[in-house]
């Protein structure tokens, strides 16, 4: 009963009029980013997080949270018209959506994806309205070993479920990890790495690393691509409505995309994008019916099952950030700094010293889950038209709008050369083929870490032996170990750089 009356106040704070409009503001704006191939919901929420400062914390995060689920469905619609992932996750939507877009079958493949997304996220918002009370119980139990041990979980899991190298990833956590060191040493007062710049005595903002790598990253590497590699399909969106056939392949394709989701949401390093990946490579191994068309020709499950595990992994990863204050994902990890702007610390206590935020934010999921079908399906004609805007047009106002909210935070010059040095940066990745997402978790959990590191070691006095002691303590560690050796197995290996190989 106790669920049904959190939700009830959860549904009393989403329905006010406030509420409405910036989980209706972030809805649209998370799939207008989704669309515009490019920008992603880390580089946008990076680019609004100045804005929030003005805002109430509930709406804010309604908003932000709006964005980040938004983005899923909208990077669909390009991904299925016009061959180019809008977003991240939707990176594997592209293999079967596109073709069935050249087949004539674009109608019911954004209908697929649209009605997949809105069913695992309705699922993915149960599910954590379900077991954030007792995973906040559980937070409770946790000292400061256990909270070390779980972020070392959490950076290992980030780096077994990164794309591409193994050894890239690991070099970006501890590339995260050391920025993360710059600025002030808290017990000592002493300026680590700062190299005499004043500026970086307070460390590295950081609105300043996402927009660098996430914002400027991107669009220094779009500008690269050639415009001819843009192919609309414009004039074959008819018959948006799936056939009685392609209901009877997408629904055991969403069900088991959704349960791939919430499982992998929930996980630390998870997130959208290797649910989809998941998702995908277990749809391909699912026995076809007669008659159905091959994986890769324009298969309506290789679109579904996707598009409902990112949704419904997108939903579960505020799990452990709202009960025990750690991000599973980058995305999530901008989500503790807006967070922080708002004086509200992430973990086990928000639920219960701001139960409005906690249980308001999760019933603004479903509402926004339901403004999402409507935006998305009657309205596909006007995201079709944005896609044909040159990007020429579009990048200078991203780049200017990045400059003004970098400025706007500190009101220093200095932030944005270092947000212009940081945009290198991440195009120098992308070059690299280095996944840039590891080191911004590495950043904010570092400087987490060691706090908790050394509340640890001045509770046992200087005893290193409480990290395994300590049965919560080890029994985590042993599950990063235990990660660990699977992932370097041959075997594991060599599957896993199938796994993120596109067809």
């Amino acid at each position: 009963m106790d669920l049904i009356s959190n939700l009830s106040l959860g549904f009393g704070v989403a329905f006010t009029a406030q509420n409405l409009i910036y989980a209706f503001v972030g809805c649209l704006l998370g799939t207008l980013i989704g669309v515009l191939p490019g920008i992603g919901p880390l580089a946008t929420i990076a680019m609004l997080l100045p804005a929030t400062y003005a805002l109430p914390p509930v709406a804010a995060l309604i908003m932000l949270a709006g964005i980040y689920y938004g983005a899923q469905y909208g990077g669909s619609t390009t991904a299925i018209l016009v061959n180019l992932p809008g977003e991240s996750s939707s990176v594997v939507t592209v293999i079967d959506g596109y073709q069935m877009a050249r087949n004539g079958r674009a109608g019911p493949a954004l209908a697929a994806a649209g009605l997949g997304s809105f069913f695992a996220g309705c699922v993915g918002t149960l599910i954590l309205a379900a077991f954030a009370a007792p995973l906040t119980e559980l937070a409770f139990k946790f000292g400061p070993a256990e909270y070390f041990s779980l972020m070392i979980l959490g950076l290992i899991g980030a780096v077994v479920l990164a794309s591409g190298s193994l050894l890239k990833a690991v070099a970006m956590i501890v590339l995260g990890l050391l920025m993360g060191m710059v600025g002030t040493d808290v017990n000592s007062g002493v300026a680590r790495f700062s190299f005499d710049i004043p500026e970086l005595t307070d460390g590295i903002g950081f609105i300043v690393i996402a927009m660098g790598v996430f914002g400027y990253g991107e669009i220094i590497s779009n500008l690269a691509k050639h415009e001819s590699e843009r192919e609309v399909f414009v004039a074959n969106v008819t018959g948006l409505f799936p056939t009685k056939e392609d209901f009877k392949n997408m629904v055991p394709a969403v069900l088991r995309g959704t349960a791939m989701g919430s499982i992998l949401g929930i996980l630390p390093g998870g997130g959208a994008v290797m649910a989809a990946f998941a998702a995908y490579t277990i749809e391909k191994k699912t026995k076809l019916r007669p008659g159905e068309v091959p994986f890769g020709k324009g298969n309506i499950r290789g679109v579904a099952a996707p598009e409902a595990a990112n949704n419904a992994g997108s939903q579960t990863s505020f799990i452990p950030l709202l009960t025990l204050g750690i991000p599973p994902n980058a995305v999530m990890a901008l989500m503790v700094g807006a967070m922080t702007i708002h004086n509200i610390q992430p973990g086990p206590q928000v639920m219960t010293s701001n139960p409005e935020l906690f249980w308001g934010l999760i019933a603004s999921m479903w509402i926004g889950n339901l403004m999402l079908v409507i935006l998305n399906l009657p309205l596909i004609g006007i995201w079709i038209k944005l896609l044909t805007v040159p990007y020429r047009w579009l990048f200078p106002s991203i780049v200017l709008f990045c400059a003004i909210g970098v400025y706007s935070t500190n009101n220093n010059t200095f932030d944005i050369w270092m947000v212009g040095l940081f945009g290198i940066i991440g195009y120098m990745f992308i070059k690299l083929g280095a996944e840039p997402a590891p080191l911004l978790l590495g950043f904010i959990l570092g400087p987490m870490m060691e706090e908790y590191l050394r509340r640890a070691l001045l509770l046992s006095r200087g005893d290193w032996s409480v990290f395994v002691t300590r049965p919560l303590s080890a029994g985590l560690l042993a599950a990063a170990a235990l990660l660990l050796v699977i992932v370097l197995m041959p075997s594991v290996k060599s599957k896993r750089e199938e796994a993120f190989v596109e067809d």
